[in-house]
């Protein structure tokens, strides 16, 4: 996860990212290593309080229509998960005026530029 993270970090220009608020899981146990290196702020939402990270839960939500829970994403090929997250940042939404996520991410990221 911390080197997915940095990668992310740094495919975009300095202050794409703020902070990041993430749930307690084991694959997030390199938090001082990601928030020293990066200088990226870290959250945690507290436990049994899903509706601290509303977003992530509405991802994985929707990831589920693609992937049912209990899936080994180590078996799934990249180009499908690349296909599934295409669809669901391609798919207008309410919340964004029914402008799509990708629409809204690209203009934040151009703001900054």
């Amino acid at each position: 996860m911390e080197s997915a993270i940095q990668a992310l970090h740094l495919s975009f220009s300095l202050g794409t990212f703020q902070t990041a608020t993430t749930d307690r899981g084991k694959e997030f146990s390199c938090h001082e290593r990601i928030r020293d290196t990066l200088g990226l702020p870290m959250y945690f939402a507290d436990p049994y309080s899903s509706w601290q990270c509303g977003s992530n839960e509405n991802t994985n939500s929707l990831l589920r229509e693609f992937f049912l829970k209990g899936t080994d994403f180590g078996k799934v090929s990249r180009s499908g998960i690349a296909q599934a997250l295409a669809w669901i940042n391609g798919r207008p939404r309410k919340c964004l005026t029914w402008k799509t996520a990708y629409e809204v991410f690209t203009e934040e990221v151009l703001h900054l530029i």
